[in-house]
């Protein structure tokens, strides 16, 4: 637990609810223990669809289709989304519950290692949820960065790893470690490239928001122009 349990309890106490499928869909994935996002994340989340109202979303990690449906559901405008997942059993709940809700035609649920579908992808997205592998987020921001558009907004889940990421790295249970260190550097690229500005945010198990304000050739190409400039 990163925040007090008893402040979440009460933050979440003020949950309006989400609609009967949604709620439907949360109860029966966390009575077979598939995480879905927490009720804190998931007010973060409307909140930031709200203000950024993206119409391509590209969701890396699809589980059994909460989270996608989530964003169809509380996006103000129109949108199309772009979902990601490898595990076969899950793919085919995710399939059953878009078809339950009605969102075939709106998310489209790309099978395979989103290491390799990631590289499969042109159009650019405006908003993209990473909540796969979390030993794997590292490994998927150059593909994940080059998806995105600027000004556009990258959401990742779980950062935080219930304030386990602060602790030593002998403290961390040998099993964990790869994924501790994985994530300390995932979080320290965000944090320090120049292309983004990122918050780290202790909601639910930790988020991390990302605005990128430029390609990186782009600011190339115009401090080229800047230093021909100053040396006519």
């Amino acid at each position: 637990m990163i925040v007090d349990e008893r402040l979440v309890t009460y933050i979440n106490s003020l949950d309006s609810g989400n609609t009967e499928i949604l709620d439907d869909i949360e109860r029966n994935a966390i009575a077979d223990a598939v995480p879905v996002i927490r009720k804190e994340t998931q007010n973060f989340l409307k909140l930031l669809l709200a203000m950024k109202r993206p119409k391509r979303i590209l969701e890396v990690g699809t589980a059994v289709g909460f989270s996608a449906l989530f964003m169809a559901e509380y996006d103000p405008v129109p949108c199309e989304i772009v979902t990601i997942e490898n595990y076969e059993k899950r793919i085919n709940v995710a399939k059953e519950n878009f078809h339950r809700a009605g969102m075939e035609n709106k998310i489209t649920l790309l099978e395979g290692d989103a290491a390799e579908v990631l590289g499969t992808l042109e159009e650019p997205f405006d908003f993209i949820f990473m909540d796969a592998a979390k030993g794997q987020y590292i490994n998927f921001l150059p593909e994940v960065m080059r998806l995105l558009n600027i000004g556009g907004t990258l959401v990742s889940d779980n950062v935080l790893q219930d304030g386990t990421i602060i602790e030593s790295h002998y403290a961390v249970t040998r099993r964990n470690r790869t994924i501790y260190k994985r994530m300390r550097e995932y979080l320290y690229e965000l944090t320090h490239r120049d292309d983004m500005v990122t918050a780290v945010l202790p909601v639910g198990d930790g988020v991390t928001v990302s605005e990128k304000i430029y390609d990186t050739g782009d600011k190339s190409n115009a401090m080229r122009a800047c230093s021909q400039l100053r040396g006519r």
